[in-house]
């Protein structure tokens, strides 16, 4: 159960030490106290574990600073949407706005090989009016001989460039916590000229640990890959764990699944659950048609299949990107078979925003049918 207080109402108002020893005497119930931040105000919402069943909701509504109370209907208390569409689904940072509604392109190298390609692919980024970047300056691989990205020796002059050509939000994967003080300590080295959107990588899914780590901190937003041999409800239970540390700021990855009933693809594409993920939870879904599709194949139409799968994501909801792009794919140190090339970036875009407007004349048509409801 979750009772929202009034936004009036924090950990220092007499309602609220009121509400604690209200609750303190109820048998089997303890309590966790979460702040959601939005861009005006600040809400302070009370989570109840144990036996809710028992409490009675209206009466809580009537207590003081009480605003209203949710049943939770998922594991997941924290993303979970529980049937309340008055709560948040998203959050800014750094100037870029990231929610349910809304859809942004983080088109970029899957791993950093050099400044060179680094700076050309954020000039062009620039040149088309991009403000989003993918970047992998740590790279978890399946062979120990494979390259693992140049780590912290990259981040300055990434974040340098960053800076450059105006680019605010960097998708970068870390895979244990010393990667996150090594990511805060290159901004503030460099003057804090981008930001990054730590990204937590399909390997990584159930890495509780690591969760929990990175959940408590609130400088930086998640990126949160579905694990590619797990179901659903076990990777919405992951999410979760960032969430009950602390952090909300949390976007929700569709990358795939590893099994053979995909191929020819990489991974068997799941993008018909973009809907699904936003009817369960209050996370912004991205995509990520590279790893997915893992290849530049064609279809007889003249169109890359990750193009094909892009749309599909789009169409269905997607509010986030997550591409593969480099200037020389042949050079490419990671996944340059499946890389777009620079050329190919506004043809990319524009075939976004038309199945973006795909998508909103769906919805205006479901609105009209359904009577805006």
């Amino acid at each position: 159960m979750i009772v929202i207080l009034q936004s009036e109402i924090d950990q220092t108002s007499p309602e609220y030490q009121q509400l604690i020893e209200y609750f303190s005497n109820k048998p089997n119930i303890t309590t966790r106290v979460h702040q959601e931040i939005g861009a005006t105000q600040k809400l302070t919402e009370v989570y109840l574990v144990g036996d809710t069943a028992s409490l009675d909701k209206n009466e809580i509504e009537s207590l003081p600073g009480v605003e209203r109370v949710v049943r939770v209907s998922e594991e997941y208390r924290i993303i979970g949407r529980h049937r309340d569409e008055s709560r948040p689904t998203g959050f800014e940072y750094n100037g870029v706005y990231f929610s349910q509604d809304t859809l942004q392109i983080f088109a970029g190298l899957c791993a950093v090989d050099n400044r060179e390609h680094v700076e050309l692919m954020m000039k062009a980024l620039q040149d088309h009016g991009q403000v989003c970047t993918r970047m992998g300056a740590y790279k978890p691989r399946t062979s120990p001989y494979s390259f693992q990205g140049h780590g912290k020796a990259c981040l300055p002059w990434v974040f340098e460039l960053a800076g450059k050509y105006g680019i605010k939000v960097i998708a970068m994967e870390v895979t244990h916590d010393s990667h996150v003080d090594e990511v805060r300590e290159a901004l503030e080295q460099t003057g804090q000229p981008t930001g990054v959107m730590l990204q937590i990588g399909t390997r990584n899914t159930q890495n509780f640990e690591l969760l929990k780590i990175v959940g408590r901190q609130l400088e930086f937003p998640v990126l949160f890959k579905r694990g590619f041999g797990i179901d659903l409800e076990e990777s919405l239970n992951a999410a979760e764990y960032l969430a009950s540390e602390g952090n909300r700021k949390i976007i929700f990855a569709l990358r795939g699944m590893k099994s053979n009933l995909g191929d020819p693809h990489r991974n068997f594409v799941d993008f018909a659950q973009v809907p699904v993920v936003k009817r369960l939870t209050r996370m912004p879904v991205c995509i990520d048609p590279s790893h997915s599709v893992g290849s530049r194949d064609q279809a007889p139409d003249g169109m890359l299949d990750i193009m094909h799968v892009t749309a599909q994501g789009i169409i269905a909801g997607a509010n986030m990107v997550l591409v593969d792009f480099h200037p020389a794919p042949d050079k490419a140190l990671v996944d340059g078979p499946q890389a777009l090339t620079l050329d190919e970036l506004p043809y990319f875009l524009e075939d976004v925003a038309i199945a973006r407007e795909a998508y909103e004349k769906r919805r205006g048509l479901c609105r009209r049918f359904t009577g805006g409801q």
